[in-house]
């Protein structure tokens, strides 16, 4: 089981690398997050190069596929040629958003008919694009999700853990994460938010 973390020149470190690490704890179980990129080296909105594990193409094979953030969303969804190389079926794959990834998902016409969720800052570009935002860290419809705020990243990894190995692994990762003293706090809010953002598909 592969995933896909989208990461794009002038990203944000925490919406990468917080959901790729998460995600990479469960290796031993067969779920591996690799940090996808359309270069060779991508440059994180703090100047921080990072160098890609997979390629832009992977995102076909991959089983999941979750978009970063960063300062540059709004020239990503311009650039036709590079939107053109993220083609995602949410009818076989997980596909989450992260903050103003959300863009990257309105763009490619995955958000249609549903809310989302993105940081303050996106919140007016993805509702130009006739999104409803939700003033929510967390939703999830079918095999979409979106998550806002930077930390909301812990959620979209419990999700796609959940999802892909079941609630105890997730658990467990969280659990093992979280400050010292507030393992289980940490554990129940996670789940909270996920429960809550994923309540629309009862």
């Amino acid at each position: 089981m592969q995933v896909a973390v989208v990461t794009f020149d002038g990203f944000n470190e925490l919406d990468s690398f917080i959901a790729s690490a998460l995600i990479n704890r469960c290796r031993k179980s067969g779920l591996e997050a690799f940090i996808t990129t359309p270069t060779p080296v991508v440059t994180s909105m703090s100047g921080v190069e990072v160098t890609g594990q997979r390629p832009m193409d992977f995102v076909t094979e991959a089983d999941v596929v979750l978009i970063g953030s960063g300062v540059k969303s709004r020239e990503v969804v311009a650039d036709d040629r590079l939107i053109s190389r993220l083609v995602l079926d949410p009818s076989r794959q997980l596909i989450g958003a992260q903050c103003s990834g959300a863009l990257v998902l309105a763009r490619l016409g995955l958000l249609n008919g549903m809310p989302a969720c993105t940081d303050r800052t996106s919140r007016p570009f993805v509702e130009a694009c006739d999104i409803d935002v939700l003033d929510e860290p967390f939703h999830a419809e079918g095999n979409i999700a979106t998550a806002g705020g930077c930390l909301a990243s812990q959620y979209l990894a419990t999700w796609v853990i959940t999802r892909m190995l079941g609630v105890e692994a997730a658990r467990g990762v969280i659990d093992y994460v979280a400050p010292v003293g507030e393992n289980r706090e940490t554990v129940e809010r996670a789940f909270r938010a996920v429960h809550a953002g994923e309540v629309a598909l009862r």
